[in-house]
This record gives structure tokens, sequence and C-alpha cells, in this order.
């Protein structure tokens, strides 16, 4: 795969771009109406109503554009009034959104919105609870690729939104040798040079699950460093050795990773810990829709 190009990632600025979320709405909506609403249909087509979505747990808000393009796709005609927006901390029995407008697909939309809200938001709220149990410190939580199918870019958003940053977004945008990429090229230094030969630009990270293949990691020039399960002791002494050799290397923490153990973690000195739970071990936040139907 020499001289091959690598497509650019995409760009994550504050939102996921609007055609990305369109074709997610989209589809979420096609999965469950299928042929048509036969429960709403009970209700007249002139039936007019106003609703409100409620948290009712703490949590932090992420998903407002993905509500928006619901209903946008269902009756160009509703209307939302955000109380909060992305990033916001939410407090139980918090109105966080109001609607108003055709009864039909105010009731059609309300599963789908809560859906992508209930999901997005929990990446967020989880996210945050590993930034604030690192603050303080200079470690920086990471997200992983431990993504749900199709939503990659959401829930790397809603990561953001809960103060984590980013790690990798796919296959594309950084090399990651692991244990069956070493053993395949024969040692890490041979897999980091074939990776700066055919991948000429891209970071280069390589997991080690001791000591001696993070020195190796170090001699052979690799950006970053994951040290895989390493104990509290031998991270430390990875952090000592890297800043000995010049600091060039960032070590990043990842394995087994909990909010009782990653403030030890962070202690190490290590500069970031990429965490997988955040964005796989999703529980929903508990939200609600509430109607009122006009005379």
């Amino acid at each position: 795969m020499h001289g091959r190009r690598h497509p650019r990632p995409p760009v994550l600025t504050a939102r996921v771009e609007a055609q990305l979320i369109a074709r997610q709405v989209a589809a979420a909506l096609s999965e469950d109406i299928g042929g048509g609403d036969v429960t709403a249909a009970l209700v007249p087509s002139s039936q007019q109503a106003r609703a409100r979505i409620v948290a009712r747990e703490p949590a932090i808000l992420c998903g407002t554009d993905w509500v928006d393009a619901t209903f946008a796709q269902l009756d160009a005609g509703i209307r939302l009034e955000w109380q909060a927006r992305d990033g916001d901390p939410l407090a139980a029995d918090m109105t966080i959104l109001r609607l108003a407008g055709p009864a039909r697909p105010l009731l059609t939309g309300e599963r789908t919105a809560l859906n992508f809200l209930q999901t997005l938001s929990a990446t967020a709220t989880a996210a945050r609870r590993y930034v604030d149990a690192v603050a303080g410190t200079a470690c920086r939580i990471l997200d992983t690729r431990k993504t749900l199918p199709g939503m990659r870019l959401a829930q790397k958003y809603a990561a953001r939104c809960g103060g984590a940053q980013n790690h990798r977004l796919g296959l594309y945008d950084m090399v990651l040798i692991k244990e069956n990429h070493i053993v395949a090229a024969g040692s890490i230094g041979a897999a980091i040079a074939t990776a700066r030969r055919t991948s000429p630009g891209v970071p280069v990270e390589v997991e080690v699950e001791s000591l001696a293949e993070f020195e190796a990691a170090v001699a052979a020039g690799a950006d970053i460093i994951m040290l895989d399960e390493l104990t509290l002791d031998d991270m430390r002494t990875a952090v000592a050795r890297n800043r000995a050799a010049g600091g060039k290397a960032k070590l990043e923490a990842s394995g087994s990773v909990t909010l009782d153990t990653v403030r030890k973690i962070a202690e190490t000195g290590v500069d970031y810990i990429s965490i997988g739970g955040i964005t796989k071990h999703v529980q929903a936040v508990d939200l609600s829709m509430r109607f009122e139907f006009a005379g």
C-alpha cells in the first residue's frame, strides 16, 4: 500500500455535520415508522398539542441537533424552544425543551427524539464524571472507537460535550500498533519503521504490556505509547523514564479504568487515560416527554 493517500478525518467542530445528522435521523425514523404510525392515526389530523421534555435525573445535555432534525423531518411547523444547550448540566425535573405544533408528528417523533437525546446525554454524562474525577491534574480523558455502530461521530461529539478529548476517529487517522501487529511485523521497532514508511505523516501509537516493551517503543520513536494494564508503580516508572529520554512520546494509560481508579492513574503523570466505557457502557439518561392537548 505504498503511496496510498490517507483520507482526511472529519473535522469535529462544535457540531456534527448537519447532513450526517439528517441521515442518522432519517434512518431512525424509517425503522420506527415503517409504513406509517398506526397509533398516531387515532389522533385527529387537526389536533394541536404542546409538549415538554423533562430530565428525570441529573445529567449533561447532548443531542439537541438530532432532536431538531427529528421534528423538522416530520413537520416543519413544529416549534421548539430549548431551555438548555449541549454541554449544560441538567437537574432532576428540569424542563429541557418545549414543543408545540400538530399532535400527530409530535407523537410520532417522541421516541426517536428521546432515543438520540438519552443516548448522547448519557455519553456526555459519563465523560464528565471521568473528567471531574481527574480535575486538577494535567491528565486528559480520551474516548475510544468502542462506539455504537453508525454513531461514531455523534458519540465522539458527546464525549467532547462532557469535557473529554477524542482519540482517533477511525482506522485512517492514526496508526495504533497492538500485540497482533507486533507479532506479524516481528518486533515493535520493525512495526513502527513500517508504519513510518507506509503512512508518512500519520501519528504512530504503540500498545505495550510491560516496561521492556515500553523501552522498545521509546527507542523506536513512537509518538504515543499506550500503557495497557500496567501497575501504578510501572506507570510511574514509565513516566520517569520517558522524561529522562527527553519526553518526546506522550503516554496513555488504558485498561480496566474505573471512576474509583482513574485519579490514581492520572496522578502517575501519564498524559492521557483512554476509557472505552464512556461510549460502550452507555446507560441512557432518564428523560420523558409530557403532552398537553389543545381543546
